[in-house]
């Protein structure tokens, strides 16, 4: 599929040199995708789920109500739309909301569909400014602003939904879009799962160290001007889905932790991640707002736990990047249960690596919602609590 991109790429390219006098602004400006062509993509990859699935646009509207600001500052009034893909499943079945994260879209959850949606009412979405839906301008100029552009589009987007009483399933930066919504509206979730989530590390020595040397100096001015990885796909035009295929070739078959994509997976799940990089730059913007170089926080998790009010399961992978350490700490603070869960065979891509252990884990976690006796049930073989 990718080759397929290319070439068609390349063909289109060498038509619109006709008509401009310099080629390479030309490849360096175009950016061959689309909405459609996302959602093409989408419906590609989830060709390979074998439950049924409703896919549409839920109208969240210019902004949120009674706000100063559209989607913030977007000079545009029209109708924004967050793109929702539900599962079948049975009429009793608990909710379970997924959200995916930085530089990734829902279909990345393509291997954990159909396991989850046995016991699940399985909602899945693409955050605005992500994968299908809508990607208005991204103003925001302070991490406050930035969080209420994802907290309350989701908000909205449950509104519109009429949700209640959901379990939250949130990935990396949806993981900490997940907690920051649950903080602020935890009457709507009764149980948060946290699956490599970010923003419960804290500065560290070695960090504050490195920004102190000429290099880390530099890295830190790349990382401030709000360079994100999309723009070199951009930059690429046509050699973009070569990068792409590059990438996943290389995480998720050749130096995977866990169980590799089959070719066919491998394939799909290409065509579809570089569509979503390759479109307009919106969501991914919120990388210098939200975290400072590290990846760390720039309003830590760890700050807000105390206020925590909704029970909560952290899932990480056994070679996971994000640290465990933080969940740890957390979990000293909070009021609530919570528990931490290690999966092997699995780095962050927890779901994707070892898909049987995750949902393993996400089962135990929810197990007050789908087990008689809960309390009976100890965990699964091969798990490791923390």
């Amino acid at each position: 599929m990718a080759e397929d991109i290319g070439k068609s790429n390349l063909e289109s390219s060498a038509a619109a040199s006709t008509t401009s006098r310099s080629f390479w602004p030309s490849v360096l400006r175009w950016i061959p995708t689309s909405t459609d062509h996302i959602i093409d993509a989408e419906k590609r990859l989830l060709s390979l789920v074998k439950t049924p699935y409703a896919q549409e646009q839920v109208n969240i509207g210019s902004g949120p109500p009674d706000s100063r600001v559209k989607w913030f500052r977007s000079s545009s009034n029209e109708p924004r739309f967050i793109n929702t893909v539900t599962f079948d499943s049975k009429d009793d079945s608990p909710t379970l909301v997924m959200v995916h994260g930085y530089a990734a879209s829902q279909g990345f959850f393509f291997r954990n569909f159909d396991a989850l949606a046995t016991h699940f009412r399985v909602i899945a979405i693409d955050q605005l400014g992500w994968g299908g839906s809508s990607r208005p301008d991204f103003t925001c100029r302070s991490t406050e602003e930035t969080e209420a552009w994802f907290i309350d589009s989701f908000e909205e987007w449950r509104k519109a939904k009429n949700l209640s009483n959901f379990i939250l399933l949130g990935h990396s930066f949806g993981g900490y879009v997940a907690s920051k919504y649950a903080l602020k509206h935890p009457e709507h979730v009764k149980h948060l799962i946290l699956v490599g989530p970010a923003g419960f590390s804290s500065e560290s020595e070695r960090i504050t160290k490195f920004l102190s040397t000429w290099k880390g100096s530099i890295l830190n001015q790349i990382w401030e001007s709000n360079f994100t990885p999309q723009k070199i796909i951009r930059g690429l035009g046509p050699w973009g889905p070569d990068m792409v295929r590059k990438y996943t070739s290389a995480r998720f078959v050749s130096y995977t932790t866990g169980e590799m994509l089959t070719e066919s997976e491998s394939r799909l799940l290409t065509d579809y991640v570089y569509h979503t990089l390759a479109a307009k730059a919106s969501g991914e913007l919120c990388l210098k707002y939200i975290f400072s170089f590290g990846a760390l926080p720039r309003s830590p998790l760890l700050h807000s736990v105390s206020e925590w009010k909704v029970p909560t399961t952290f899932i990480y992978g056994f070679q996971d990047w994000m640290n465990y350490e933080g969940a740890q700490e957390a979990r000293k603070h909070m009021k609530v249960p919570c528990e931490i869960i290690r999966v092997p065979q699995a780095g962050h891509f927890v779901f994707m690596d070892n898909p049987s252990g995750f949902h393993s884990a996400v089962f135990y976690a929810c197990r007050r919602f789908l087990r008689p006796d809960p309390d009976s049930e100890s965990l699964p073989e091969g798990l490791t609590s923390a």
